[in-house]
């Protein structure tokens, strides 16, 4: 069993920034795989569902970023879901937008809601790292402002791909692990 969990903030004004990419990805995981309605639960929306006969949950969080580890924590317990059954798939601002990274635990690199899952769960859980790119210096454009704008047309592209393809290839993070999964998704970015 497997909590996929995708990092934003809830609310219509934040649905299509860069921050809200775990969402998007989840929701994707979620029509790809016709998993059940989400329905409100462990200050999230949770939804149920299999992905090659593996018993997943999708979960995003509607704490706001700052407190995502509140809602993980609950649903890991209530589901007795170890750490390292726990996937969460987020936006990272060092990666440029179009590249994916996976690992499990590590650094938060500055991201707040993995620093809060992090101090949750511990952080020995698996992570998809969905890059946003990082803001033009000679914008003067604000961390905050960057994170909760709106994609480019040409980076919405590049994001959609990306988790589409994340979509598609998820099934081996669960079959087979994380280092195989790392081998497989850096090998489709490359094709």
């Amino acid at each position: 069993m497997f909590l996929i969990v995708g990092l934003g903030n809830p609310g219509a004004e934040y649905a299509s920034t860069r921050h809200n990419v775990g969402f998007m990805a989840v929701d994707a995981l979620s029509r790809a795989f016709s998993f059940a309605p989400f329905k409100a639960k462990f200050d999230g929306l949770i939804a149920e569902g299999k992905i090659n006969g593996e018993k997943v949950y999708l979960l995003k969080p509607q704490t706001y970023m700052n407190l995502s580890g509140n809602s993980v924590v609950k649903a890991a317990h209530f589901y007795k879901i170890l750490p390292e059954n726990v996937i969460v798939l987020h936006d990272d601002m060092d990666l440029p937008c179009g590249k994916i990274k996976v690992k499990c635990g590590g650094g938060s690199g500055g991201h707040n809601g993995i620093k809060s899952i992090d101090a949750a769960i511990t952080p020995n859980y698996n992570r998809i790292r969905i890059g946003v790119g990082h803001p033009n210096p000679k914008n003067n454009t604000d961390v905050v402002d960057y994170v909760l704008g709106s994609f480019s047309k040409d980076d919405k592209a590049l994001i959609e791909n990306n988790i589409n393809l994340i979509a598609k290839s998820i099934d081996i993070l669960l079959k087979k692990g994380i280092a195989e999964y790392s081998n497989q998704i850096g090998m489709l970015l490359r094709k």
